[in-house]
C-alpha cells in the first residue's frame, strides 16, 4: 500500500508522519498492525494533529467545501480546532447550520423512500 493511501486510511496527515513511513510502502499486515497497536508517533498524530482536511471537517461538524469557503486550506491541530469550537466564528456557525440542514434533508428523503417501499409491498 502506498504511504499516501495508508495515511488517508489512518486519518493522519502524510507530511506529519515520520520519514520511514512516508518513504516506504507498507503491507496489509503492517497496516493492520498499525491499526491494532498504534505506535507512539501515530497515537500522537491522531490526538494532537496536524489533521488532514476530512478530519478537520468532521471534528468541526462541517463539510470539506465549508472549510474551503471559509478559506481554511492548511491542516489544523487539535488545539486550533478546540479554539474554533470554543469561540466559533460566524463562518463556522453558518457552515454547521448548513451541514445540519443537509443531514436533515437526507434523513427526510430516506424516510420518504422507506415509506414508499413499505407502501409498495
Amino acid at each position: 500500500m502506498k504511504p499516501q493511501s495508508a495515511a488517508k486510511k489512518l486519518g493522519i496527515l502524510l507530511d506529519a508522519a515520520p520519514e520511514e513511513f512516508r518513504a516506504n510502502g507498507i503491507t496489509r499486515d503492517e497496516f493492520e498492525a498499525l491499526q491494532a497497536e498504534p505506535p507512539a508517533w501515530l497515537a500522537q498524530l491522531r490526538a494532537e494533529g496536524p489533521h488532514p482536511r476530512p478530519v478537520v471537517a468532521a471534528k468541526l461538524g462541517v463539510s470539506n467545501s465549508g472549510l474551503a469557503r471559509a478559506g481554511i486550506t492548511e491542516p489544523l491541530t487539535t488545539a486550533e480546532i478546540k479554539a474554533l469550537l470554543e469561540n466559533p466564528p460566524a463562518w463556522l456557525v453558518q457552515e454547521r447550520a448548513t451541514q445540519a440542514a443537509v443531514r436533515a434533508e437526507k434523513q427526510r428523503v430516506a424516510e420518504r423512500e422507506r415509506a414508499a417501499a413499505r407502501d409498495a409491498e
